[in-house]
């Protein structure tokens, strides 16, 4: 593990060169790649030192974020095109990869904890410095009080621990079984914020439409999963507790995710109805997960790396319409089946996977998630018809508004995409429908 970071505290340097942008695009890819090498499909730690080492969940998670970040560099062209700040931009895209890779591949819980709040950091920078209204200091408050006011107690569950066993490594944490209500509150509560579940959710919509493209790629696809990851780990140390009170987080999730999608309904401005539907399919993971079932805990994991990719590329072409349009409301982005006709097809394929149609790996995580949840009561299949069927009545919204009906009277050019957005766009969408060829490395990684 310490090559990939020794090699990316290397290439700080490279974004301060003068036209080395495409370079550290390139590296990334390459980076990518050599990640894929090193692949990991058990749940043993493998290539350990004293502070880093992954299993299949942690090597997930880390291939998405390299992949995310490289995306992110291609998505972003325009900040180069006119030099806003170019360099800062791409060193503070390293930076958060290389707090990423240090979050999921850290062996200790208190390492996990420095990096998880380290990773808010870029994530601000590039939300105050290259968002677009003036209301993106507002919604980088909103990130990053709600996530540091739920991660103090966090913190203190930890040295917790610590003060317990002396040791806060992930390996020797499996069979303790805590019994305290309030440090089953402190341990979950960070995690929850981050997922959003449904009431702590107010910020992910903020910071969303405020964000450029390449700080909405990396918080719908890599910050979201983090808090899945961090329940993944700790539900471990919590399970009698869990099956106490799991049912609360669960009945919120459900609910939640139900009123969401109507809200998903009413949405005018594209940025927000993608930014709610992911609260809407973190709201299922979030419910899969609490069940506490060997289905539900395999599910959450494949539908985390299904949506941080499908996500990210709704994300990517919102971008690419607003690049064009100067604007993201659907009252202006209508009919653009004949402003961009060969767009029309990955705005298809995207919100089709967003919708859970199979070929995609969504399907394969939903599927596993339902199976969870219908198990552990059947009064949640209510709510998850509800789920179902408005999440495909969003996805067919999204699509069908922005596609058809009359083109705004103000274009009046037509204008195709670039070759890059294509290239980025198949590169979305072509590991989220070849995956399910391999399914079973994403459900049976337990």
């Amino acid at each position: 593990m310490l090559k990939f970071l020794v090699m990316l505290i290397f290439m700080i340097p490279l974004c301060f060169f003068r036209n080395f942008w495409w370079l550290v695009q390139s590296i990334l890819y390459f980076m990518t790649f050599m990640v894929m090498w090193k692949c990991n499909l058990t749940s043993n730690f493998f290539n350990l030192s004293y502070l880093f080492g992954y299993d299949i969940l942690s090597y997930g998670l880390i291939l998405l974020s390299f992949w995310i970040c490289a995306l992110m560099i291609t998505a972003s062209e325009a900040v180069y095109r006119h030099k806003y700040f170019d360099k800062m931009f791409l060193f503070l895209i390293i930076m958060l990869l290389l707090l990423l890779v240090c979050t999921f591949s850290s062996v200790s819980l208190f390492f996990f904890y420095v990096f998880f709040e380290g990773t808010l950091i870029p994530t601000l920078f590039l939300i105050l410095g290259w968002g677009y209204q003036p209301e993106r200091l507002q919604a980088g408050v909103y990130l990053l009080f709600y996530t540091l006011l739920a991660s103090l107690p966090l913190l203190v569950g930890l040295f917790g621990i610590y003060n317990c066993y002396g040791t806060l490594y992930i390996g020797f944490l499996y069979n303790v079984n805590f019994t305290s209500s309030l440090f089953y509150l402190c341990m979950i509560l960070a995690f929850l914020v981050k997922m959003p579940m449904f009431m702590v959710h107010l910020w992910l919509p903020k910071a969303h439409v405020e964000a450029p493209v390449s700080g909405s790629m990396i918080l719908a696809g890599v910050l979201l999963k983090m808090g899945g990851y961090g329940l993944l780990r700790v539900y471990s140390m919590l399970i009698s507790l869990g099956l106490k009170y799991n049912f609360v987080w669960i009945g919120i999730s459900l609910v939640g995710g139900v009123l969401v999608s109507l809200v998903c309904l009413r949405q005018m401005d594209l940025k927000a109805l993608i930014a709610y539907s992911s609260v809407v399919h973190m709201g299922m993971v979030l419910g899969g997960l609490m069940t506490l079932s060997t289905w539900g805990i395999s599910s959450t994991y494949t539908l985390m790396i299904a949506h941080g990719l499908c996500s990210s590329g709704l994300f990517a072409l919102a971008n690419i319409s607003y690049e064009r349009l100067g604007s993201r409301s659907l009252l202006i982005n209508k009919g653009l089946m004949n402003f961009m006709p060969s767009m029309a097809m990955w705005w298809f394929l995207l919100s089709s996977s967003n919708m859970a149609a199979p070929p995609s790996l969504n399907l394969m995580g939903e599927i596993g998630l339902l199976n969870s949840l219908v198990a552990w009561s059947s009064l949640s299949m209510v709510s998850l018809m509800l789920l179902s069927f408005f999440s495909a009545a969003y996805s067919l919204y999204l699509y069908s508004y922005s596609q058809h009906g009359s083109i705004y009277s103000g274009i009046y050019s037509c204008s195709m995409g670039y070759t890059r957005e294509y290239l980025m766009l198949l590169l979305h969408w072509l590991p989220l429908n070849i995956l399910i060829l391999k399914g079973e490395l994403c459900i049976m990684w337990l």
